[in-house]
């Protein structure tokens, strides 16, 4: 609760430093200050899902948080530019808005209990020593392998993302269409966490819906590649269909990692977020470098790095 607190304070205080930006270089370093805050967020809210909705009920709660996320992000890339920015009076003014609103969560958390009466107990009030969590954290096989499927995953989200909008444009699409594309892909995938969730919850495995779900990123990406983006729709259904539904079932598998549970989660989902997130920092420049060849070859790319997280989720051992 505290760390979810100062969280969204820090965020919102640093993500709206990007507004007084004057250059490149104090953009890109409040963009660096900002970037520190937000990922301890979503792995503190799914680790708060382990401790107030435990066993069979973990998998939907997740599902309902994912499915908060993809909101957010439709919003976000539906309403900023099209929308909110002409309306306040440009991209400082939205920065603003938003970092604002992040303040008032961090608000709404402080007024909620941090633990539920019933599941207290002296383990779950036992704080475990830093040193002590990583390393114990570190010798999981499932959790290295979570993470380097997380390196594939993000890698191709964050690069195929990213470049959507571009690259629609470049083939001429008009640019408010370029949007909605991107929203529809958030839309879809807010309309399938949840029963992707129960659906998991309802066959008790979790590795063989994320399975799935990899199959249908990867499809749909590669269907992005082909000439004259004929497929856009179906692509962006397809993969968005599986994105935060495969979100929350990754997350709520790391929970149920044998020796894991909600003591260790927020160690674990951190050491495969980290992976996560070097994987959206890499793939996106050498993805991109490759439009200078042909339009559609990034997403060739992208492609490929989901195969890659899948090779790896293939080996994990099933929670049970």
């Amino acid at each position: 609760k505290r760390t979810l607190m100062v969280g969204c304070f820090l965020a919102g205080i640093t993500g709206a430093l990007r507004g007084l930006s004057s250059d490149f270089v104090t953009l890109a370093a409040a963009a660096f200050l900002f970037g520190l805050m937000p990922p301890a967020i979503p792995m503190n809210v799914h680790k708060t899902c382990g401790v107030w909705f435990p066993g069979r009920r973990l998998g939907l709660a997740n599902g309902v948080v994912s499915a908060g996320m993809a909101l957010g992000f439709m919003l976000g890339s539906l309403l900023s530019a099209t929308v909110l920015s002409p309306w306040l009076g440009g991209w400082r003014q939205v920065l603003f808005l938003y970092g604002a609103l992040s303040i008032v969560v961090g608000i709404f958390w402080s007024f909620t209990r941090a633990v539920p009466a019933a599941v207290e107990s002296p383990l779950r009030k036992e704080k475990v020593p830093l040193g002590h969590g990583l390393t114990y954290v570190a010798r999981m096989r499932n959790v290295w392998l979570l993470g380097l499927t997380m390196f594939g995953i993000g890698g191709c989200v964050q690069g195929a993302l990213g470049y959507l909008p571009l690259y629609l444009r470049g083939i001429g699409w008009p640019e408010t269409f370029a949007d909605v594309a991107l929203a529809a892909f958030h839309g879809v995938s807010l309309m399938a966490a949840i029963p992707i969730a129960l659906l998991s919850d309802r066959l008790g495995s979790r590795k063989g819906v994320l399975i799935v779900a990899t199959l249908m990123i990867f499809t749909g990406v590669a269907l992005l590649s082909l000439p004259g983006g004929i497929f856009v729709w179906g692509a962006v259904i397809i993969s968005g269909f599986a994105r935060d539904g495969f979100m929350a079932i990754l997350m709520t598998q790391i929970i149920e990692l044998k020796g894991v549970g909600t003591m260790y989660a927020g160690t674990a989902m951190g050491m495969v977020l980290v992976f996560s997130r070097l994987g959206s920092l890499i793939s996106p420049p050498l993805g991109n470098s490759l439009a200078d060849s042909h339009l559609a070859l990034p997403f060739v790319f992208w492609a490929v790095l989901a195969l890659v997280g899948l090779l790896f989720l293939y080996f994990v051992k099933e929670a049970g």
